[in-house]
């Protein structure tokens, strides 16, 4: 089985290029407007949308029958099994109201881990679920957080980090896999901000964040208690590493650096010698490598203009396997067998969601074991996205995912919403959006904004925005408008901007400090910058230098950190908002849009408040997710579609 690498930033995606068919071209240049009659398409309720099946997790099990698979089918998110040649799954736990999230089957029988944590509060737990169906919580406490490590390659223990004895900062634990007797194997006292320990257990690799550009990597011998870590990437300018994963063999680290260029590059690491080695490059961001248990296979991602491309790699030839056609579109959570004779995949397309597949590695034929879209759903009422480009006020050019509904033509200009990642440092991708597509079906053009600041576009790009949120950013968005504007099928005086968590946060900018918007919906977003950067997480702790570095120190840039919070000028927001917000959310407190709903209601300004008592930063209960949605949709026809807008041009 992998030796899973915690995921401490977004999950990725990813797209096979080894011999694949031909993929959804993303066209750089402007879509041509519709012209001639608009195009008729069946508008479906939320609710449709929402019925569509997401699926994540393969896991295979020990005797290559079975497929451990996360999925909301009931509602809320639980574990499934999924034969692999095909068939009905088992569903193998069965919640009402806490998200279930699988990890791994056991090495050799059918006991699997899973997570959970509490209403959406991220104090997640490692469960797991015995063969009589019984449950244990391997990771008992309150106001506790574990995530799992992975499996010692002799199958004897698996590793689990937590901060039950420091919030701040997690400890390493080996497990027993018959008895779940534990024993501390690292203990944390210095702030390391991710770890990854070797198959062999001899090895452990530890990230050290010194600010937002400079992250170092040690190494650390687990066979020597008197050991200290090693610094094995001394870079004498501010270099940003970060963990991919050991070799099957334990000799080597395989880790990213941006040290050499503006796109981080796979480089190898011999423990033996202590020498490094460039190990896979792109023009563009390498963001993760992994092999196959037993080393045969390994996978190469790279973040191609939005879109994931993943290389499979045969060891021994060094050349890409040669796979069976697939349909077209991004290859995602691919797994190996432990023997590496079945391969368990996704594939996920802008007008697709995630379809779990399998391969008996050799033979002519995938098995599509999954069919996740709602069968009320004509796939070609649904849009494939664009990349776009635009210039912004300083000349810098603008990455956007574009999607043009078959609604619009030159004689039915429809309205436009622009959408902002959260992050800050994150990117808006392909791949199949449910959100998105609904509000697509019903007529609304949405431009995903990749402003200076987001990940995948080089580290220049990157840092444009660092303490310059609220103004450089912004001013992107408002530019995103000028683009949307200048597209002869956009109705260009109705234009919303939209967003969650940060993009929460630009959306109530853009309504607090331009009047360029005609309604904005902001879903979890940051109002007071200062109160959020004083209450983060104390399992934030180890990379608190790099926020305070990016967006500012609460103690020395309160004054300007109050000066970019839209909670201190919403007298100035003369829009309509609708704000969404989890009452557990332990990012963006339930105050923040308490306060901010209550200061635009001061002002007369049209504002409505939907809270979800039982969610956090994020919808997990499908329930949730279709009521949030109505929201947004009824809100859109209301302020936007309907309304006599007067916004700026």
């Amino acid at each position: 089985m992998l030796n899973h690498k915690l995921a401490l930033t977004l999950l990725l995606s990813a797209v096979l290029v080894a011999c694949s068919p031909a993929q959804e071209t993303a066209a750089t240049a402007e879509p041509q407007a519709a012209v001639g009659s608009t195009a008729t398409v069946q508008e479906y309720p939320a609710e449709t949308f929402f019925a569509t099946t997401t699926l994540y997790g393969s896991s295979l099990s020990h005797d290559n029958a079975e497929v451990l698979v996360t999925s909301d089918a009931d509602g809320i998110f639980n574990v499934y099994s999924y034969p692999v040649g095909g068939g009905d799954p088992a569903q193998l736990t069965r919640s009402t109201s806490d998200a279930f999230a699988g990890i791994s089957w056991f090495p050799n029988d059918k006991r699997f881990l899973y997570t959970a944590d509490q209403g959406g509060n991220e104090l997640d737990h490692i469960y797991v679920r015995e063969l009589d169906g019984s449950v244990q919580d391997l990771t008992p406490g309150k106001e506790l957080k574990a995530a799992f490590l992975g499996w010692h390659a002799n199958d004897e223990f698996f590793y689990v980090m937590t901060n039950e004895r420091d919030p701040a900062n997690f400890d390493i634990y080996r497990y027993r896999t018959d008895s779940y007797s534990r024993e501390l194997i690292f203990q944390n006292d210095a702030g390391w901000a991710d770890m990854q320990v070797a198959p062999n257990g001899e090895w452990l690799a530890l990230a050290k964040v010194n600010s937002n550009k400079d992250t170092d990597l040690y190494l650390l011998d687990l066979t020597d208690a008197a050991a200290e870590p090693l610094l094995i990437t001394d870079d004498t300018n501010a270099v940003s590493n970060s963990i991919f994963s050991f070799s099957p063999d334990s000799q080597s680290l395989i880790y990213g650096t941006n040290a050499h260029g503006e796109f981080v590059q796979a480089w190898r690491y011999d423990i033996a010698s202590g020498e490094h080695s460039e190990e896979y490059t792109d023009n563009w961001d390498v963001m993760f490598v992994y092999f196959s248990e037993q080393g045969g296979y390994q996978m190469i991602g790279v973040n191609s203009d939005a879109s994931t491309k993943l290389t499979i790699l045969n060891t021994a030839t060094g050349e890409p396997i040669a796979m069976p056609s697939y349909p077209a579109g991004d290859l995602r959570g691919v797994n190996f067998s432990d023997d590496e004779s079945v391969l368990a995949f996704y594939v996920n397309s802008d007008t697709s969601p995630s379809n779990l597949y399998t391969w008996q590695v050799g033979q002519e034929q995938l098995v599509q074991v999954t069919d996740a879209l709602s069968p009320k759903i004509d796939k070609s009422d649904l849009v494939a996205s664009q990349v776009v480009r635009f210039e912004s006020f300083d000349g810098l050019e603008i990455p956007n995912i574009l999607y043009r509904p078959q609604q619009a033509s030159v004689t039915n200009k429809v309205p436009a919403v622009i959408y902002i990642h959260g992050g800050p440092g994150g990117q808006t991708r392909k791949g199949y959006n449910p959100m998105v597509q609904h509000l697509v079906n019903h007529g609304y053009a949405m431009l995903g904004i990749n402003n200076r600041g987001s990940s995948g576009y080089g580290k220049t790009f990157y840092h444009l925005d660092d303490r310059r949120h609220g103004e450089d950013d912004l001013q992107d968005v408002v530019y995103a408008k000028k683009y949307l504007q200048s597209l002869p099928w956009v109705d260009a005086d109705k234009i919303a901007v939209m967003g969650g968590s940060y993009g929460g946060y630009l959306t109530m900018a853009a309504l607090a400090f331009t009047d360029e918007f005609d309604a904005g919906i902001n879903i979890f977003g940051v109002t007071n910058w200062v109160r959020t950067l004083e209450s983060i997480p104390p399992w934030w702790a180890s990379f608190r230098q790099s926020l305070y570095d990016e967006l500012g120190d609460p103690a020395e840039h309160a004054e300007r950190l109050r000066r970019i919070s839209p909670l201190f000028h919403a007298d100035q927001v003369q829009a309509p908002v609708l704000i969404v917000q989890g009452a557990n959310d332990p990012r963006v407190l339930q105050v923040e849009s308490d306060e901010m709903v209550a200061a635009i209601r001061e002002n007369g300004v049209p504002v409505e408040y939907v809270l979800f008592d039982d969610e956090g930063h994020g919808f997990r209960n499908k329930e949730n997710r279709i009521e949030a949605q109505e929201a947004y949709l009824n809100f859109l026809e209301q302020y936007l579609r309907q309304a006599d807008n007067t916004a700026g041009d």
